[in-house]
């Protein structure tokens, strides 16, 4: 897909599918803004692609600091064409009995609040522009219910509805809102699923997850015409046939 000096804003880009999504973007031609809270985590990723990347750092919970974020983005680019909230926590991976109350709410802020302030910050921009795409992680975890994942399939099933919600009320103004659920990954989160020991997850064996430039190169597909035709779906990593679309099989 020819960027034509698109830009795109990465949250939780300094590890993971997140650094893999802004190595793919920056890869295709486009300008990546490169958004986490650890700034000395965000310096490699952002030195690998050059003066096409901009390191921000700020949480996504945090409202005014996504404001900054995307003031500073048009600053430096002059534009912004997609979103892709990526940035997620994990914990508290426990039993509803078991858990803390205090990491539960965490997780929520972070997940829920994060993608809201997210697609908030970026929508008078794109609507400004005449569109743009806003892209969600997802998981099958909005779906159906693991032992000990009760906050973060709960934040998933949340942001799939958020997704949804996008789409009814802008997609006629030409915001593009899709949600993508890759599956399991071959990340760090995926090694802390692991290390819980609670539900069938945690029992894969390592070579069951996808690599994360995997959902890289679907995050950029979706960020093109491909995508623009699914508006307002999740898209899954788990359909053969979209997995053949993007040509990863």
């Amino acid at each position: 897909m020819a960027a034509d000096g698109k830009v795109a804003l990465i949250t939780g880009a300094s590890r993971g599918i997140g650094a893999a999504a802004a190595l793919a973007y920056a890869a295709a031609g486009w300008r990546v803004a490169l958004l986490a809270r650890d700034a000395a985590a965000l310096e490699p990723v952002a030195a690998r692609i050059g003066t096409g990347a901009l390191a921000l750092t700020a949480d996504v919970a945090d409202w005014p600091a996504m404001q900054a974020a995307v003031a500073a983005t048009m600053d430096r680019f002059g534009r912004l064409d997609v979103l892709v909230n990526n940035a997620a926590l994990l914990d508290p991976i426990a039993r509803i009995g078991d858990g803390d109350p205090a990491a539960w709410g965490r997780l929520i802020t972070a997940n829920v609040t994060g993608a809201y302030h997210g697609m908030r910050a970026v929508l008078p921009v794109m609507l400004a522009a005449g569109g743009g795409t806003v892209i969600t992680m997802s998981s099958g975890a909005a779906r159906n219910p693991h032992e000990g994942w009760s906050a973060y399939a709960s934040s998933r099933a949340a942001t799939a509805m958020l997704t949804r919600s996008l789409h009814l009320e802008y997609a006629a103004q030409g915001v593009v809102a899709l949600g993508l659920s890759p599956g399991t990954v071959a990340t760090g989160m995926q090694k802390a699923i692991s290390a819980s020991g609670l539900g069938p997850v945690s029992q894969l064996d390592w070579s069951a997850h996808i690599p994360p430039e995997w959902v890289a190169r679907a995050l950029v597909w979706m960020s093109g015409p491909g995508g623009a035709a699914r508006a307002g779906e999740e898209l899954s990593l788990r359909d053969e046939g979209l997995m053949c679309q993007i040509g990863l099989i």
